[in-house]
């Protein structure tokens, strides 16, 4: 349902008095489930790297359509001026959906980790 409600908002000018637009409230809801989630999973030691069980490298390819969206609201909000809290709302979703990766990723025990340097052969 937010997801429909924040293209609601970003189809109607901002000149509508009748428009759904998302609310701080909306932002908050997927912060809360953010801290809940990172709350189970072991702590960050590296670069993450998409991958891991299908589930987690599935959802780290809508992190990335989220993240090109979130990009392109910023560009627009430019020239059209938005919701800042529509924009807020698309920033806390690809950070749910990272914490999402790893916590399908038996909490983070099965993270595929970035080591730098480890296909070089000089």
């Amino acid at each position: 349902s937010d997801l429909l409600d924040l293209g609601a908002d970003l189809c109607i000018p901002d000149e509508s008095p009748t428009a759904l637009r998302i609310v701080a409230s909306q932002v908050d809801f997927l912060e809360k489930k953010i801290d809940e989630i990172n709350a189970s999973l072991e702590p960050l030691t590296s670069f993450i790297l998409p991958g891991g069980s299908k589930a987690s490298a599935a959802l780290h390819l809508c992190r990335t359509i989220i993240r090109r969206g979130e990009r392109s609201l910023i560009q627009l909000d430019q020239t059209h001026p938005l919701n800042p809290e529509a924009i807020k709302y698309l920033n806390r979703l690809s950070d749910l959906l990272f914490v999402l990766c790893r916590h399908v990723n038996d909490n983070g025990k099965n993270d595929v980790l970035w080591i730098p340097g480890k296909s070089r052969t000089d």
